[in-house]
C-alpha cells in the first residue's frame, strides 16, 4: 500500500504539529537559553546572599525579585522543551559548557553585581531574540508568544538596573 502525501508529511511532525527537525533545533536553542538562565539565576542568588554595604536593604529585595523571576522562566523554558518532545538539560556541567554567562565568584559588590546583571540580561535577551526569530520562521506561535512577553519584561528589568547604575 502506498503512503499518501499527507501521511508522509504527518510523519515529519511532532505531537504538537511542528516539523520534527525544526523542533529539535529549537529545543537545542532553548537548552542553551536554559543553561544561561540557570547560571544567571545562581549568580543572582549569590549576590542576594552575600551582598554587603550601604545599599544592602534596597538591593537584597531587588535581587530576590530578580532570582524569583529567573526561577519562573527556567521552569517555563524547561516545560517548552518538554512540550516540543525533548529533554531539558538539568546538569550544571552542561550549563557551564553552553552558557554565555560566566559563573561569578566575587559576589559582594553592589555595583559589580548590578553591572553583571545588566550584561547577563543582554545575553539572555539576545538568545531569546534568536529563538523568537527561529520560532517565527517555523510558524511556532506558542514559542513566539512566550518569548515576546519575556523579552519585554527583561528589557524593563535591564533598564531599571541601568538606571540604578547611573546614580
Amino acid at each position: 500500500m502506498e503512503t499518501t502525501i499527507l501521511e508522509a508529511k504527518q510523519t515529519n511532525l511532532n505531537t504538537i504539529g511542528l516539523d520534527k527537525k525544526h523542533a529539535k533545533e529549537l529545543a537545542k536553542k532553548l537548552n542553551v537559553l536554559l543553561a544561561n538562565y540557570s547560571v544567571f539565576y545562581q549568580n543572582v542568588r549569590g549576590y542576594h546572599w552575600n551582598l554587603k554595604g550601604e545599599n544592602f536593604f534596597e538591593l537584597h529585595v531587588k535581587f530576590e525579585e530578580l532570582y524569583s523571576h529567573l526561577y519562573k522562566k527556567i521552569d517555563v523554558i524547561a516545560e517548552r522543551i518538554a512540550t516540543l518532545g525533548f529533554i531539558a538539560n538539568h546538569n550544571f556541567s552542561v550549563y557551564h559548557l553552553e552558557s554565555r554567562i560566566i559563573e561569578q565568584t566575587d559576589v559582594e559588590g553592589d555595583i559589580s553585581a548590578a553591572e553583571d546583571i545588566v550584561e547577563s540580561l543582554y545575553k539572555v535577551i539576545a538568545i531569546e531574540r534568536e529563538i523568537l526569530s527561529f520560532a517565527t520562521e517555523m510558524k511556532d506561535a506558542g514559542t513566539y508568544q512566550l518569548f515576546g512577553d519575556v523579552i519585554k519584561a527583561e528589557e524593563k528589568i535591564a533598564w531599571m538596573y541601568r538606571a540604578y547604575l547611573a546614580k
